[in-house]
């Protein structure tokens, strides 16, 4: 058994894959290599038993979504680390010696990822990972490189490991049994956010998230659904309070919950005033499915909350920042990471 699987999670992405697997089986020797096909209709699997009949499969006959799909997959899989790749990410040489040596140096770190660079340019920290995730404390995820849209170009100002928040999904390595002993992804956040709800409840129970930028990787990012995307909109406001009500202690959560009332409507209002009207009913139907199914996490906001540290229950956990990220952005004018 290879201590490391590689495990991209593709639906639908033949060029893709054509593009960018290449270099993961070039760089990727020491590591078992695994396509996970969530019910691709567009040739995908024909061209992988073609093109690269090395790479294992995984068949998977409808789209799961990234968080089942990727659970389906896992249960098939044995490993001691398993390594969550999108299909539009390219690796450079040498890029896996230096995440399996941190995590097998520090048993503590339960996840860790990469530099995530933009594949468009090269010299641009990339959206979606940048040099590992952070919070506030109303639930905006950020990056050290990236704030809201706000990516900085990289000049090695990152080039130190760090303890994150959140580890992107785009290129997450995570131990297997701490993987599954935290409840692994959940479905029902179906796609978007549901890695910082996995790596949420790996802080809160102690584990240490980092970044672990020797290894650097390059991510197209938006492979799936372009940025504007309505159907993202409302999976990024849906799961964001999805995130916040599993995982916020009880002090906090109401009123956390009323700010973010007032910050929901004040961002559908933005998008009516700029005429995307389809995006401002994909705000209002995020808040409208949150109220109406936020208690079928009851259960798992409990657990959550009894496993968490002590120090954790009250709120201490030192990546999720503890100002307001809106406030420091727009009216404080702190764009960059280094100035939070």
């Amino acid at each position: 058994m290879k201590d490391i699987a590689i495990v991209i999670l593709n639906w639908n992405g033949e060029q893709m894959m054509r593009r960018f697997l290449p270099s993961v089986l070039r760089h990727s020797a020491e590591a078992r290599v695994i396509v996970a096909d969530n019910g691709s209709d567009d040739g995908s699997l024909q061209m992988l038993r073609s093109e690269f009949p090395t790479v294992e499969i995984i068949e998977l006959h409808q789209n799961y979504g990234f968080a089942e799909g990727y659970n389906r997959a896992l249960q098939q899989v044995e490993a001691r680390y398993y390594l969550l790749l999108n299909s539009d990410v390219e690796v450079t040489p040498n890029w896996l010696q230096p995440l399996l040596s941190y995590m097998e140096a520090h048993h503590d770190v339960a996840a860790c990822q990469p530099k995530l660079l933009a594949e468009y340019d090269r010299t641009l920290l990339e959206y979606a990972g940048a040099a590992g995730g952070y919070i506030d404390y109303l639930g905006y995820p950020y990056c050290r490189g990236r704030i809201f849209n706000t990516v900085e170009r990289d000049s090695g100002q990152y080039d130190t490991v760090a303890d994150v928040f959140w580890a992107t999904g785009a290129a997450l390595m995570v131990r297997a049994d701490t993987y599954w002993a935290v409840g692994a992804l959940d479905a029902r956040f179906f796609a978007h956010q549901e890695e910082i709800d996995l790596c949420w409840r790996m802080r809160a129970r102690g584990h240490r998230i980092v970044c672990v930028p020797a290894s650097v990787v390059y991510h197209v990012g938006g492979g799936t659904l372009p940025k504007e995307n309505p159907r993202k909109t409302f999976l990024n406001f849906r799961n964001n309070l999805y995130l916040l009500y599993k995982n916020l202690p009880d002090g906090q959560l109401r009123p956390v919950l009323r700010r973010r009332r007032w910050l929901d409507a004040l961002a559908a209002l933005m998008f009516l005033l700029k005429g995307q009207w389809r995006s401002f009913r994909a705000v209002l139907r995020a808040r409208s499915t949150f109220r109406s199914q936020h208690h079928i996490f009851d259960a798992d906001r409990a657990a959550n909350l009894a496993a968490a540290q002590a120090s954790s229950s009250r709120g201490t956990i030192k990546e999720i920042y503890p100002r307001s990220l809106l406030v420091e952005y727009y009216l404080r004018r702190h764009r960059r990471f280094s100035q939070l």
